[in-house]
């Protein structure tokens, strides 16, 4: 059976557990017709790069699936009338990856940072791009 990457936008105002409800309904519809779902990622309520239908958040989920295309179809035809869905892409891939997928890494390495990334030149070295920049001139008043 085919493999595919699915990822999905569900509306801001719907509740995390709502959004768990419609990855169940999914992941039956899925198995219902003969497929499995692997990992689901919950990426949780991020900013969306533009306004979807008057949303500027959403809910982003990723599933992997192993199943038959009718079966990615019908969900997607399904996710397309349902008002709690914003968008949703699919990818057919070679392999699936087990492993956290990159957004959950990032999560993951901005823990460990401790979130505190110093002030707008701070932060460690930048190979000579910011930090102390040495004394300026004085500024010259209109006219002179």
């Amino acid at each position: 059976m085919p493999l595919y990457e699915h990822v999905f936008l569900a509306r801001q105002d719907v509740s995390a557990q709502q959004v768990e409800q419609l990855v169940e309904q999914y992941k039956g519809l899925i198995e219902g017709a003969g497929g499995t779902i692997g990992k689901v990622e919950n990426w949780g309520l991020r900013s969306l790069a533009y306004r979807i239908k008057k949303n500027r958040k959403a809910h982003y989920t990723l599933m992997n699936i192993n199943a038959p295309h009718a079966a990615v179809a019908e969900m997607e035809r399904q996710m397309g009338l349902s008002e709690d869905v914003l968008r949703f892409m699919t990818f057919k891939v070679d392999e699936l990856d087990e492993e956290p997928s990159a957004m959950m890494q990032k999560r993951d390495r901005d823990d460990r940072r401790g979130g505190d990334r110093g002030g707008r030149f701070g932060g460690g070295d930048r190979g000579g791009r910011g930090g102390d920049r040495g004394e300026r001139a004085p500024r010259r008043a209109e006219g002179e």
